[in-house]
C-alpha cells in the first residue's frame, strides 16, 4: 500500500524507492501500531518490522510495518513519513474498529517512533489530502533501544544520515528527544540493555526521566546484558521477556 497516492512531499525523483505501509490486521482489534524498522536512517531491517508486526497480529493486535525513507534523505522526509503513516493508519484501521494507534521502533526507528510522539503538532509537509487534517498524535509510544539524543550519548551514523555531517545546535536540541517532551507526549513502553554496544542506555533513561518530569505515564525496562538491536531474540536471559510484558502493558494500559 502506497503511502503517498499522488504528490509525495520531498521526493526524488533520481531514487526508485517509495515509501509504502504493509499492514497485518488482527480480526476484531481494538488496537493498532505503526512500526518503524531501525537502521540508522540507512536501511530498515526486517526483524524489527515484519517480525514485531507479526507478533504483535498473533496477540490480537493490527500492525502496519511503515517502510520509510532513509538516506540520502534527509529531515523532514523521514518526518513526513511517519506522520502521514499515522495519519492513514487511524483513517483505515478506524473503519475496522480500531480505536487507538501507537507507534513502535527500535534504534533509530525508534527515534522516529519519539519524534512522531513529540512533534506531532509541528508541520513537517504541507498537506496533500483529506487525510491529512487527521491527527498523527500516536496514542501511545513502543521505544526499543531507541536513539533519543542527538548529542553526548548520540549514535554518529544516526545522527549523520538524518541531519546531515554538519547539524546546527539548533536541530541537534529539536532532535534530542527527552528535550522535547510536554505532558501532552504520550505515554510510552520502552525497554533498552544496560551494556548496549550501539546505543548509550541513557537515551532511554533521559526519555523516561523527561516522561515522569512532565506526569506522563512510562513503563521502563532496563535489562542487565544484551547487544544492541536484538529484536525479538531469544538468545538472552531476562531480555527475551520484554514481548510479553509489552502484550501486557498494551491490553491492560494502552487498551
Amino acid at each position: 500500500m502506497q503511502l503517498w497516492p499522488n504528490t509525495i512531499p520531498y521526493d526524488d525523483d533520481s531514487i526508485e524507492f517509495k515509501p509504502y505501509l504493509t499492514p497485518y490486521l488482527a480480526e476484531g482489534a481494538k488496537l493498532g501500531v505503526v512500526i518503524c524498522p531501525g537502521g540508522g536512517y540507512a536501511i530498515r531491517a526486517p526483524h524489527e518490522g515484519q517480525g514485531y508486526a507479526e507478533f504483535l497480529q498473533a496477540h490480537g493486535i493490527s500492525a502496519i510495518v511503515l517502510e520509510y525513507r532513509v538516506a540520502p534523505y534527509r529531515h523532514p522526509a523521514e518526518g513526513s513519513d511517519v506522520q502521514r503513516a499515522i495519519r492513514v493508519a487511524r483513517h483505515e484501521l478506524g473503519k475496522l474498529g480500531v480505536e487507538k494507534i501507537g507507534v513502535m521502533g527500535s534504534s533509530a526507528g525508534g527515534h522516529l517512533a519519539a519524534t512522531a510522539s513529540v512533534h506531532y503538532d509541528k508541520v513537517f509537509y504541507e498537506p496533500t489530502d483529506e487525510i491529512d487534517a487527521i491527527s498523527a498524535r500516536p496514542d501511545f509510544s513502543i521505544l526499543c533501544y531507541p536513539v533519543l539524543d542527538f548529542g553526548e550519548f548520540r549514535h554518529d551514523g544516526t545522527r549523520h544520515n538524518l541531519l546531515g555531517p554538519d547539524p546546527s545546535e539548533e536541530m541537534i536540541e529539536y532532535f534530542s528527544l527527552a528535550k522535547q517532551v510536554t505532558a501532552d507526549t504520550p505515554p510510552a513502553f520502552i525497554w533498552h540493555t544496560f551494556n548496549d554496544n550501539g546505543v548509550p542506555v541513557e537515551n532511554s533513561l533521559f526519555y523516561a526521566a523527561a516522561l515522569s518530569a512532565h506526569k506522563v505515564p512510562c513503563e521502563l525496562h532496563v535489562y542487565p546484558d544484551g547487544p544492541h538491536g536484538l529484536g525479538l531474540s531469544t538468545n538472552f536471559p531476562y531480555v527475551d521477556r520484554w514481548p510479553e510484558e509489552l502484550v501486557r502493558w498494551l491490553t491492560t494500559y494502552a487498551g
